[in-house]
Protein backbone atom coordinates (compact mmCIF):
# COMPACT_ATOMS: atom_id res chain seq x y z
CA UNK A 1 0.00 0.00 0.00
CA UNK A 2 2.77 2.39 -0.87
CA UNK A 3 0.34 5.04 -2.14
CA UNK A 4 -2.10 4.91 0.75
CA UNK A 5 -1.98 7.69 3.29
CA UNK A 6 -3.82 6.57 6.39
CA UNK A 7 -4.04 7.88 9.94
CA UNK A 8 -6.21 5.50 11.97
CA UNK A 9 -6.15 6.59 15.60
CA UNK A 10 -8.30 4.27 17.71
CA UNK A 11 -9.34 4.16 21.36
CA UNK A 12 -10.01 0.51 22.19
CA UNK A 13 -11.52 -0.76 25.43
CA UNK A 14 -11.85 -4.38 26.49
CA UNK A 15 -12.42 -6.25 29.70
CA UNK A 16 -11.37 -9.37 31.48
CA UNK A 17 -13.65 -12.39 31.13
CA UNK A 18 -16.91 -11.66 32.94
CA UNK A 19 -15.37 -8.31 33.94
CA UNK A 20 -13.61 -9.97 36.86
CA UNK A 21 -11.06 -7.83 38.74
CA UNK A 22 -8.10 -10.13 37.99
CA UNK A 23 -5.36 -7.70 36.91
CA UNK A 24 -3.50 -6.97 40.16
CA UNK A 25 -2.30 -3.40 40.58
CA UNK A 26 1.33 -4.51 40.98
CA UNK A 27 1.38 -6.28 37.61
CA UNK A 28 -0.54 -3.64 35.62
CA UNK A 29 2.45 -1.49 34.55
CA UNK A 30 4.29 -4.56 33.25
CA UNK A 31 1.20 -5.81 31.42
CA UNK A 32 0.63 -2.44 29.77
CA UNK A 33 4.31 -2.28 28.71
CA UNK A 34 4.09 -5.80 27.33
CA UNK A 35 1.00 -4.87 25.34
CA UNK A 36 2.85 -1.86 23.93
CA UNK A 37 5.62 -4.22 22.81
CA UNK A 38 3.08 -6.47 21.09
CA UNK A 39 1.77 -3.39 19.27
CA UNK A 40 5.22 -2.39 18.08
CA UNK A 41 5.91 -5.95 16.90
CA UNK A 42 2.89 -5.80 14.57
CA UNK A 43 3.65 -2.21 13.45
CA UNK A 44 0.96 -0.56 15.55
CA UNK A 45 2.06 2.73 17.10
CA UNK A 46 0.86 2.77 20.72
CA UNK A 47 0.22 6.20 22.27
CA UNK A 48 -1.29 5.20 25.61
CA UNK A 49 -2.12 1.91 27.31
CA UNK A 50 -3.56 1.70 30.79
CA UNK A 51 -6.49 0.27 32.62
CA UNK A 52 -7.72 -1.06 35.89
CA UNK A 53 -8.20 -4.44 37.54
CA UNK A 54 -10.95 -5.52 35.14
CA UNK A 55 -10.24 -3.80 31.82
CA UNK A 56 -7.76 -2.13 29.51
CA UNK A 57 -7.74 1.01 27.37
CA UNK A 58 -5.46 1.47 24.38
CA UNK A 59 -4.91 4.42 22.08
CA UNK A 60 -2.94 3.55 19.00
CA UNK A 61 -2.35 4.21 15.31
CA UNK A 62 -3.48 1.20 13.29
CA UNK A 63 -1.59 0.76 10.01
CA UNK A 64 -3.61 0.45 6.80
CA UNK A 65 -2.46 -3.11 6.12
CA UNK A 66 -3.72 -4.48 9.46
CA UNK A 67 -7.37 -5.02 10.36
CA UNK A 68 -8.56 -4.03 13.81
CA UNK A 69 -9.96 -7.54 14.37
CA UNK A 70 -6.56 -9.10 13.62
CA UNK A 71 -4.72 -6.56 15.77
CA UNK A 72 -6.99 -7.18 18.75
CA UNK A 73 -6.72 -10.94 18.33
CA UNK A 74 -2.91 -10.75 18.43
CA UNK A 75 -2.78 -8.26 21.33
CA UNK A 76 -5.27 -10.17 23.48
CA UNK A 77 -3.87 -13.64 22.75
CA UNK A 78 -0.28 -12.64 23.45
CA UNK A 79 -1.03 -10.63 26.59
CA UNK A 80 -3.21 -13.50 27.83
CA UNK A 81 -0.25 -15.84 27.32
CA UNK A 82 2.04 -13.43 29.16
CA UNK A 83 -0.28 -13.49 32.17
CA UNK A 84 -0.43 -17.30 32.09
CA UNK A 85 3.38 -17.55 31.99
CA UNK A 86 3.38 -15.54 35.22
CA UNK A 87 1.15 -18.10 36.90
CA UNK A 88 -2.05 -16.08 36.59
CA UNK A 89 -5.42 -17.59 35.75
CA UNK A 90 -6.44 -15.03 33.20
CA UNK A 91 -8.67 -14.49 30.19
CA UNK A 92 -9.88 -11.48 28.23
CA UNK A 93 -13.54 -11.13 27.25
CA UNK A 94 -14.16 -12.01 23.59
CA UNK A 95 -15.19 -8.58 22.35
CA UNK A 96 -13.95 -5.01 22.46
CA UNK A 97 -15.20 -1.51 21.83
CA UNK A 98 -13.28 0.72 19.45
CA UNK A 99 -13.74 4.41 18.74
CA UNK A 100 -12.04 6.55 16.14
CA UNK A 101 -10.10 9.51 17.49
CA UNK A 102 -9.23 12.59 15.45
CA UNK A 103 -5.59 13.61 15.39
CA UNK A 104 -6.53 16.80 17.24
CA UNK A 105 -7.99 14.77 20.15
CA UNK A 106 -5.25 12.18 20.61
CA UNK A 107 -3.55 14.09 23.45
CA UNK A 108 -6.81 14.43 25.40
CA UNK A 109 -7.70 10.75 24.93
CA UNK A 110 -4.17 9.69 25.91
CA UNK A 111 -4.46 11.77 29.09
CA UNK A 112 -7.83 10.19 29.84
CA UNK A 113 -6.31 6.73 29.44
CA UNK A 114 -3.31 7.56 31.62
CA UNK A 115 -5.63 8.68 34.44
CA UNK A 116 -7.62 5.47 34.79
CA UNK A 117 -6.94 5.04 38.50
CA UNK A 118 -8.34 8.49 39.26
CA UNK A 119 -11.40 7.89 37.05
CA UNK A 120 -12.22 4.67 38.82
CA UNK A 121 -12.26 6.28 42.22
CA UNK A 122 -15.44 8.02 40.99
CA UNK A 123 -16.97 5.75 38.36
CA UNK A 124 -17.30 2.02 37.77
CA UNK A 125 -16.05 0.41 34.60
CA UNK A 126 -19.65 -0.36 33.56
CA UNK A 127 -20.60 3.30 33.93
CA UNK A 128 -17.44 4.41 32.14
CA UNK A 129 -18.20 2.10 29.24
CA UNK A 130 -21.81 3.31 29.05
CA UNK A 131 -20.50 6.88 28.90
CA UNK A 132 -18.01 6.05 26.13
CA UNK A 133 -20.65 4.22 24.13
CA UNK A 134 -23.11 7.11 24.51
CA UNK A 135 -20.47 9.72 23.58
CA UNK A 136 -19.68 7.72 20.45
CA UNK A 137 -23.28 7.23 19.37
CA UNK A 138 -23.56 3.54 20.30
CA UNK A 139 -26.88 2.73 21.94
CA UNK A 140 -27.35 -0.56 23.78
CA UNK A 141 -30.27 -1.73 25.84
CA UNK A 142 -29.52 -2.69 29.44
CA UNK A 143 -29.98 -6.36 28.51
CA UNK A 144 -27.53 -6.06 25.62
CA UNK A 145 -25.03 -4.28 27.83
CA UNK A 146 -25.28 -6.82 30.63
CA UNK A 147 -25.03 -9.83 28.31
CA UNK A 148 -21.48 -11.19 28.33
CA UNK A 149 -21.08 -11.18 24.55
CA UNK A 150 -22.42 -7.64 24.08
CA UNK A 151 -19.19 -6.23 25.36
CA UNK A 152 -16.05 -6.47 25.87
Amino acid sequence: MSHSLVRNHLHVVFSTKYRRPIIPREIQPDLWRYMAGICRNIRIVPFAINGFDDHAHMLFHLPAALSLARAMSVIKANSNGWMHRRGRRFEWQDGYSAFSVSHANTAAVAEYIRNQEAHHRRITFADELRMLLRENGVELSRDEFEHESAFV
